[in-house]
C-alpha cells in the first residue's frame, strides 16, 4: 500500500473538499439536500468564497453534488434512470441506449473467499451478499452478472423480499452507502456450460467480460461485479472526451 497523504499537505481548496465530502458521507448532508452557499460555508471554514467554489467545482465534476440554476447547489441523488446511463454502456445497432430487465436473481449470505476479500479490502472471516442475476432485454437473455458486497455494509440485503433491477440507487436510499465511481476492465471470453445455460447460447461461444470494482466517496471499494454478456445486437460504447 502506498504512503497515505495527510490532509495538511494538500492544497486548501482540497483540504475543504475533503471536510465536505467527509459530511456527506457522515450524513449531514443528505441525498438530494441543498447544502450551505459558498459564504456560508467560506465563514463556517474560516477560508475564502474562491477556495469553496473550486472545492464544490471539483464536487460537482465529481457528480458528489448537482447545481441547480436559482436554487442552489445539492448532494446528487442517485435514481435508476441516471444510474442507468451512467454505469450501463451497452447500445444497440441503431445507436440507442440499452435498459435490460432482471429476468430472474438469487442472493445470498456467506462467508468471504480469499479472492473476494482482496477485492473489496475485507478482513479474512468476513460474510459478504453475492447476489446472481440474469438480464434480458427484447426477450433475450443479455447479461449474466455476479455481485459481491460486504454484509457488514449491506445487513439484510441477501434476505429482501425483491432485489431491485439498478442497485446503486438502493444502496443509497436504504443503506447510505452512495457509489461515486469505478474501474471496469473488460476483456473477451468464452460460454462455459453453466454461463452458455443461463444465457441461452452455445457452449464456447463468444462473450464480453466486465470486470468493475465501484467504490465510495473516499475510493472505499464497495462493490465487485463481474458480467458476462452475449452481445448479439449490442455493442460497448465508451465516450472519449
Amino acid at each position: 500500500m502506498g504512503k497515505q497523504i495527510s490532509l495538511e499537505a494538500l492544497p486548501l481548496y482540497a483540504q475543504v473538499k475533503a471536510q465536505l465530502v467527509g459530511r456527506i458521507e457522515a450524513g449531514d448532508w443528505k441525498p438530494g439536500q441543498s447544502i450551505p452557499n459558498e459564504f456560508a460555508l467560506a465563514g463556517e471554514l474560516g477560508v475564502s468564497q474562491g477556495t469553496v467554489r473550486k472545492a464544490l467545482g471539483e464536487m460537482t465534476a465529481d457528480k458528489l453534488l448537482v447545481r441547480r440554476q436559482g436554487r442552489g447547489t445539492f448532494v446528487a441523488e442517485l435514481t435508476p434512470e441516471a444510474m442507468m446511463f451512467r454505469y450501463f454502456n451497452f447500445y444497440d445497432e441503431e445507436g440507442k441506449h440499452i435498459a435490460p430487465d432482471t429476468l430472474w436473481v438469487r442472493a445470498k449470505s456467506a462467508q468471504a473467499n480469499g479472492v473476494e476479500c482482496r477485492h473489496l479490502g475485507l478482513e479474512r472471516g468476513c460474510r459478504v451478499v453475492r447476489i446472481n442475476r440474469v438480464r434480458n432485454h427484447n426477450e433475450k437473455r443479455f447479461i449474466y452478472e455476479q455481485i459481491v458486497v460486504s454484509e457488514e455494509l449491506f445487513p439484510g440485503l441477501a434476505e429482501e423480499a425483491e432485489i431491485p433491477n439498478t442497485l446503486y440507487d438502493h444502496f443509497q436510499r436504504v443503506y447510505g452507502v452512495t457509489i461515486t465511481g469505478g474501474d471496469e476492465r473488460l476483456d473477451a471470453v468464452l460460454a462455459r456450460p453453466r454461463e452458455a445455460r443461463l444465457l441461452d447460447v452455445e457452449a464456447g461461444s463468444p462473450l464480453l467480460r466486465l470486470n468493475r470494482l465501484a467504490y465510495s466517496f473516499d475510493q472505499r471499494p464497495i462493490e465487485w461485479r463481474v458480467s458476462l454478456c452475449s452481445t448479439e445486437g449490442a455493442q460497448y460504447l465508451v465516450r472519449l472526451k
